[in-house]
């Protein structure tokens, strides 16, 4: 993980941002303990403007901690491929999660497997952009 994270910031995700064939994002997330800023490589989907991500942990029975870190604080920094720019990270309601489910297995099969193999549920988590501010005058 951690030379695929070197990669894709020397080259602004020229390398790395395709992944074994996945489109793979870096969140930073903060240390809910430390503060220190953790960053992370993860496949990635969209929804309109929102990015979709699996917390799966590999089908581990613990969410990994950059999901507790958003939890602890939802503002985090996304860089996709060479554009880097803060957003928000919640998880996908109850009502969201069967669709996102969906859209993150076409992408990723293997989150059905890891779905069947892990006895807590896989969060789903949608990070938003900042709306941009209207133009003056608009």
């Amino acid at each position: 993980m951690a030379e695929h994270v070197r990669r894709y910031l020397a080259t602004d995700g020229e390398q790395g941002h395709d992944y074994l064939g996945y489109p793979t994002l870096l969140i930073t997330t903060r240390g809910r303990r430390t503060g220190v800023p953790r960053r992370t490589a993860l496949i990635y989907g969209r929804d309109g403007d929102r990015y979709i991500v699996v917390a799966s942990n590999g089908a581990s029975a613990h969410d990994p901690n950059w999901y507790a870190n958003l939890l602890a604080d939802p503002e985090v920094e996304l860089q996709v491929r060479a554009e880097r720019f803060p957003a928000r990270a919640r998880p996908a309601t109850p009502g969201e999660r069967p669709r996102l489910w969906a859209l993150m297995g076409e992408i990723f099969p293997t989150y059905d497997e890891y779905a069947a193999t892990t006895p807590r549920e896989i969060p789903i988590v949608i990070l938003e952009p900042p709306t941009p501010e209207p133009a003056p005058g608009a």
